[in-house]
């Protein structure tokens, strides 16, 4: 017997035309609040973004057999999705207006095996230090039980927007 999922998302040109616009925290507000859609990579791999706050991101993701690698567990790009979207997101919220960012590099420690069985998991990313081209974040993974399934920390350059995003 064959499985399927069918998704749908929104036009990502949206969001990317409100970089930059605001800040980093009220554009982060904009996409909790449904203001702005979500990335498309949301939709694909079923996350959510939970909570935002000043130098803090918190994503959620329930694990799914879509989300496995050959071995029955999930795939470790998926971990590091998670990982990456809430170490880059907390840095996001950190932003003036005018000021985009990209990751340099993304280091990832993967702890424990994830399966459906595991339930919901939380990323929570954090910032350890900003400066005026680039900072530093970290994010940890977690289960529902606040066990730690993998960590991360990430390089971040930021970017003068222009008027065009």
């Amino acid at each position: 017997m064959g499985r399927s999922r069918t998704y749908e998302w929104e036009d990502p040109a949206i969001a990317a035309a409100a970089a930059g616009r605001s800040s980093g925290l009220e554009m982060m507000r904009d996409l909790l609040a449904g203001r702005l859609p979500r990335p498309p990579v949301m939709a694909t791999l079923d996350i959510a973004l939970d909570e935002v706050e000043d130098g803090r991101a918190v994503f959620s993701m329930m694990p799914g057999e879509e989300h496995y690698n050959p071995i029955g567990s999930v795939h470790g790009g998926v971990y590091a999705t998670l990982l990456d979207s809430a170490a880059g997101c907390a840095v996001h919220s950190t932003l003036p207006a005018g000021t985009g960012y990209t990751s340099l590099d993304l280091t990832v420690k993967f702890l424990r095996r994830i399966t459906v069985d595991t339930g919901r998991v939380r990323a929570i990313g954090t910032v350890l230090n900003r400066g005026r081209q680039t900072a530093l974040a970290q994010a940890q993974l977690v289960d529902e039980d606040g066990r730690l399934l993998a960590h991360a920390t990430s390089s971040i350059m930021l970017i003068p927007l222009t008027a065009d995003g």
